[in-house]
C-alpha cells in the first residue's frame, strides 16, 4: 500500500501542513524540520502527486465547493455564505454534491481540479485518514473543510461533540431518563459519530445508560418500520429522542404524528442544525443551532488567506440551544389518542 502524507507526518513528528510546506515551499521551513520530513519521505518511498502543483501555475479565480447535498438547508445556508464572500473578493464558485457517497467525493474533487480551481471548500464523510485530503495537502492545493471538526486539517465547524452534549443535557435537565439518538449512518459521517459521542457524554455524566443509536440512511425521507415500531411502542419507546440533524427530526415528527404519538406529550425531540423552518412548526422544533452561513463565510476567509500565501487555519464557531416546544419536562400524562 502506498504511503500517504499522513504517514510521513507521523514518522517525521510534524503536522501534515508542515510536510506540505517542506515539500512545496522548503524555504519557509526550518532546516532541521525540513531534513526530518525529507528523510521520512525517502524512508517511506513517498511520492507526492504533482497534479495540484500543475494546476496552481495559473490563477482562474474559481473556487470549488463539495457538499453532501443542497436539499438540506444547512448546506444551502453554508453555500450562501461561501458564494457571497467569494464574490466580494472577485471569485466565482463551482459546486458539486456527493450525497454522502465516498466514490462521489473522489469524482467531485477530481472534476473540480480538472477545472483548475484555485482552491477547495468541502465537506467529506470522514476527514481522518482521508486519502484525497492527504493528497491535496501534499500537492499544495489550498483547501478548507466545513462541518468536519478535524485536528489535522484546516476546518470551520462547531464542536460537534460538545454541541450534541449540550442538546442532550437539555433533555436530561427536563427529567428524561430514557433518551435515544436517531442518526444517519455513523460510517458515512464523522459529524454523526462525534455527535453520538456527545450524546453518550451527556448521559454518562448523568449516570444514565447511553444506548446504541438508531441509524438510517442520510438520504431517507421516511422512518424504516423497525425504527418506527421502537418509537411508537408504549412499552418500549423512549421519553425523549435526540436527532443527529434537523431533517431527521422533521421525518420523525411526521411519522409520529401519523402514528398518533404526541410530541412532546408522549416523546420529546431535540434536533441539531437550527433550521429556520423548525421555528414555523407546531410545536416549534427544539434544536442545537449552528451558524451555517457564518461557517461558509469563515471558510472563505481562511481559504483566501491561504491563497494569498498565509498559513492554513481553523475556526470552531459557537453553537446555541433553541429550547422550543418539542422538548418538554417529563410529566405524567394520559395515554395517546390519535390526532385528527
Amino acid at each position: 500500500m502506498a504511503s500517504t502524507i499522513h504517514d510521513v507526518a507521523e514518522l517525521a513528528g510534524t503536522s501534515i501542513a508542515t510536510v506540505s510546506r517542506a515539500l512545496n515551499e522548503p524555504a519557509k521551513v526550518r532546516a532541521s524540520t525540513r531534513d526530518r520530513v525529507l528523510a521520512a519521505a525517502q524512508t517511506l518511498s513517498f511520492r507526492p502527486n504533482l497534479l495540484g502543483r500543475q494546476l496552481r501555475s495559473v490563477r482562474t479565480q474559481l473556487i470549488g465547493v463539495v457538499l453532501p447535498d443542497v436539499f438540506n438547508p444547512v448546506f444551502g445556508e453554508c453555500m450562501q455564505g461561501i458564494e457571497e464572500s467569494a464574490a466580494a473578493s472577485g471569485y466565482r464558485v463551482l459546486l458539486m454534491t456527493t450525497r454522502y457517497d465516498a466514490s462521489r467525493e473522489a469524482h467531485a474533487i477530481g472534476t473540480l481540479l480538472s477545472q483548475r480551481v484555485d482552491g477547495l471548500i468541502l465537506t467529506v464523510a470522514k476527514a481522518a485518514g482521508h486519502p484525497l485530503l492527504d493528497e491535496l495537502a501534499c500537492s499544495g492545493v489550498p483547501y478548507q473543510l466545513v462541518y468536519n471538526h478535524s485536528a489535522t486539517h484546516p476546518c470551520v465547524s462547531v464542536d460537534n461533540r460538545g454541541a450534541a452534549r449540550d442538546g442532550v443535557r437539555l433533555l436530561v435537565a427536563q427529567g428524561h431518563r430514557r433518551v435515544l439518538m436517531l442518526t444517519g449512518d455513523l460510517g458515512a459521517s464523522d459529524r454523526a459519530a462525534q455527535r453520538y459521542q456527545g450524546y453518550c457524554d451527556a448521559l454518562e455524566e448523568a449516570g444514565l445508560v447511553a444506548e446504541a443509536p438508531l441509524q438510517i440512511d442520510f438520504n431517507e425521507r421516511a422512518l424504516p418500520p423497525p425504527i418506527l415500531q421502537r418509537l411508537t411502542d408504549p412499552r418500549d419507546r423512549p421519553t425523549a429522542l435526540f436527532c443527529g440533524n434537523d431533517l431527521l427530526a422533521l421525518v420523525v415528527m411526521r411519522a409520529l404524528r401519523e402514528a398518533g404519538v404526541r410530541v412532546p406529550a408522549d416523546i420529546s425531540i431535540v434536533g441539531f442544525d437550527g433550521l429556520a423552518i423548525g421555528e414555523l412548526l407546531t410545536p416549534p422544533l427544539a434544536t442545537v443551532c449552528q451558524p451555517n452561513r457564518d461557517i461558509g463565510a469563515a471558510a472563505w476567509r481562511h481559504l483566501l488567506g491561504a491563497l494569498e500565501g498565509g498559513p492554513t487555519s481553523s475556526s470552531i464557531l459557537p453553537h446555541r440551544i433553541r429550547a422550543d416546544g418539542t422538548a418538554a419536562s417529563l410529566l405524567p400524562h394520559p395515554p395517546s389518542e390519535c390526532l385528527p
